[in-house]
Formats: structure tokens, C-alpha cells, sequence
């Protein structure tokens, strides 16, 4: 008898500590979950220094079609960044947006072509830099202005942006300096 409740003792303890296998789909959105929450480091060089955020990519168009809507508050050194490859003319509206956002949209040589402050939550007037740009950076509303930040300051992010850190990231972007 008490070798009965021994091995079942055992059993129920290896069944509690072994790993559950999780179904295909359940491992994906888990996977996806943990690449979102995986911040990028970028950098914006202004006339006042460098300042440093920490922001979210938004790779796949469900991402880049989200952004992000329905957030209440965006970190004082947060935001997300969406990378255009090829570069294209991008056309951003802040429909379900909760929150104003500075938008920055970012030339191929990391210089900023058009920054719309202050963007209206809500609206759907399109706001677009009418050029191609390498990706569009979304701040929390006024940051850009708290920072000083203006169209041509120049930005970078991943390993290029701290390589101090040795950040290891296939979102490299390493303008060449400024002439």
C-alpha cells in the first residue's frame, strides 16, 4: 500500500512539473507576443545631443495596420517604429488612436523629412511625408517638441544606434553621418 502511494505520488508530481506541449497555433501567437515585447533601441541626434528611446517594431503589416491603437499612454521614451523595406510613400491616420502622437517619418539617409506633431486621436485625415522614407517613428504627443527634435535631425536604430551594447538585431539602420 504505501509503495501504491508512493508511485502515485511520484506520478502526479512528474505530470505537474513536466512541460505541456502547446498546440501549433498557441506557440505562434506566444512567439509573436514575445517578439513585439522585445524593444529596439533608437536614437534621434538633435542640435541639443542625443536622446535615447526604447520603441516597438511593428514588422508585419497586422502590426504596421495596428500600431498603436487603443493604448492609453505611450512611455516618455517609448514608441514604435515602423520600417519600410523598400522605402515607400507612407500614409498614416489615427483612427482608435486613444492618444495624440508625434509622427516622424525617416529618409533613407536617417534624416527626418516630416514630423506631424500633435497628431489628433482619432482623426482620419491621412498625414504622410509625400516621399519615400526608410520607416515612421510614433512618439507619445509633444515628446518631439520636449526634446527639441525638428525635421532634419538625423535618426538610427538597433546596433548602429548603441553599439556600445552590441546589440545583435537583423534591424540595423546605420545612415552615414551627416555631410
Amino acid at each position: 500500500m504505501i509503495r501504491l502511494c508512493t508511485l502515485m505520488a511520484f506520478g502526479l508530481l512528474a505530470a505537474c512539473s513536466a512541460p505541456q506541449a502547446k498546440p501549433d497555433n498557441e506557440s505562434d501567437s506566444s512567439n509573436a507576443a514575445a517578439q513585439t515585447s522585445t524593444l529596439l533601441p533608437l536614437v534621434v541626434r538633435t542640435a541639443k545631443g542625443a536622446h535615447r528611446f526604447d520603441v516597438e517594431v511593428a514588422r508585419t503589416q497586422q502590426e504596421q495596420a495596428k500600431g498603436l491603437m487603443f493604448r492609453k499612454e505611450i512611455a516618455a521614451d517609448g514608441g514604435m517604429l515602423f520600417p519600410m523595406e523598400p522605402p515607400r510613400t507612407a500614409s498614416f491616420w489615427m483612427k482608435d488612436t486613444l492618444v495624440p502622437l508625434d509622427m516622424l517619418f525617416i529618409h533613407t539617409d536617417g534624416s527626418i523629412a516630416f514630423l506631424k506633431a500633435q497628431a489628433e486621436p482619432y482623426s482620419r485625415e491621412p498625414v504622410s511625408a509625400g516621399v519615400p522614407v526608410a520607416a515612421v517613428l510614433e512618439l507619445r504627443g509633444g515628446r518631439a517638441a520636449e526634446l527639441g527634435i525638428r525635421e532634419g535631425d538625423r535618426v538610427s536604430w538597433g546596433g548602429c544606434a548603441v553599439p556600445a551594447e552590441r546589440r545583435a538585431t537583423d534591424l540595423n539602420f546605420c545612415p552615414a553621418p551627416a555631410r
